[in-house]
């Protein structure tokens, strides 16, 4: 019997929906950025494709509760931008009819400022949580390169599905030419798998793994673009101490999670950056399990498992450290060997 399977394909088909949207603005000259408070961006096609998730979402589990990144209080002060948002979102859902029996529609803009207003739980350890960021790496989509659509499901604090989207990802990595745009999806204990976003409703997605290492000294790394979120020269140490010669991969996005688990690469780095920053949950929960089922293991930089148990931030870890299975002490070890230096340092 497959758990989950219904939730499973609901993840599938809205960030596929979602993916109509982002990807048309993407490809756009008009992005309709706005900086929120603490400074970080936002787009025209993070606000809808947070509707059109949540939409989806709460169409299939109207019980459930999502945690979601954006809020529409700029669209209610904004006409011109609700405009250009809602045009977005409702030609996403024109263009999908096909799913509107799965995952719904949205009437108006009114309902659509609604739902992104539904993003609004603060998480914690009971009941159903979906976990929701509709553009990650809204900086990588600003600049062409590198974004994902991500929505995990959540039951009692524990990931158990999602899927994410990566529109602008190879499907085969080997094709630098290729098609791009790549569609994962997971459940617990029922492995990771991957099929191209163009491909039919009906189409079965194909098992990725981690590549089997058993040498550290053969892995590859990736970590952030950003420095603000990640310390680069720490990562640099880190990868000099395990004797990783090949180049580190810079990547926007949970993009990164997918890469690694399907085997572009193999030990993903994000140490934290200040003592007060706190990740989010929706940057990491598809992810995380999208690479444990995969092959790999997920902690943070100190070898603690990520906690989304807690709220809307994973207040109980600092950094991230993906690697496979076998070698993943050896990463660790490493890395708690570079920030005790540093905190010595202090």
């Amino acid at each position: 019997m497959s758990f989950y399977a219904h939730e499973r394909r609901i993840a599938e088909l809205a960030c596929r929906r979602a993916s109509l949207l982002t990807d048309s603005v993407y490809h756009s000259q008009v992005k309709g950025t706005v900086t929120k408070e603490d400074k970080s961006p936002v787009t025209i096609a993070d606000f809808g494709a947070q509707s059109i998730v949540i939409g989806a979402v709460l169409h299939a589990f109207p019980n459930d509760v999502v945690v979601g990144e954006e809020d529409a209080d700029v669209l209610r002060q904004d006409s011109h931008t609700r405009d250009l948002v809602w045009n977005l979102a409702r030609k996403a859902v024109e263009d999908s009819t096909e799913l509107s029996g799965d995952i719904g529609s949205i009437k108006d803009a009114e309902e659509m400022m609604s739902l992104i207003d539904r993003g609004n739980s603060m998480g914690g350890n009971k009941g159903r949580i979906w976990a929701l960021d509709p553009i990650d790496g809204t900086k990588g989509f600003l600049r062409g390169d590198q974004y994902a659509v991500c929505l995990a499901l959540m039951v009692d604090g524990e990931v158990v599905t999602g899927a994410l989207a990566c529109p602008n990802l190879l499907v085969d990595p080997s094709n630098p030419s290729g098609p791009r745009g790549v569609l994962f999806s997971v459940t617990k204990g029922e492995g990771s798998t991957m099929k191209p976003l163009s491909s039919p409703l009906s189409a079965e997605g194909v098992p990725v793994h981690m590549n089997a290492l058993t040498d550290i000294t053969a892995a590859s790394t990736c970590e952030g673009v950003e420095a603000g979120h990640s310390s680069h020269s720490q990562q640099a140490n880190i990868v000099a101490a395990l004797g990783i010669t090949k180049p580190s991969v810079r990547m926007d996005s949970q993009a990164k999670y997918g890469s690694i688990a399907r085997g572009d690469g193999d030990v993903y780095l994000r140490l934290p950056t200040s003592k007060t920053y706190q990740e989010k949950i929706w940057d990491h929960a598809v992810g995380k399990l999208l690479v444990e089922e995969a092959g790999g293991i997920v902690t943070d930089a100190y070898g603690k498992p990520l906690d989304f148990s807690i709220g809307r931030t994973l207040s109980a870890n600092k950094g991230v450290v993906a690697a496979p299975k076998g070698l993943h002490a050896v990463v660790i070890k490493a890395v708690r060997g570079e920030l005790e230096k540093a905190e010595a340092a202090l």
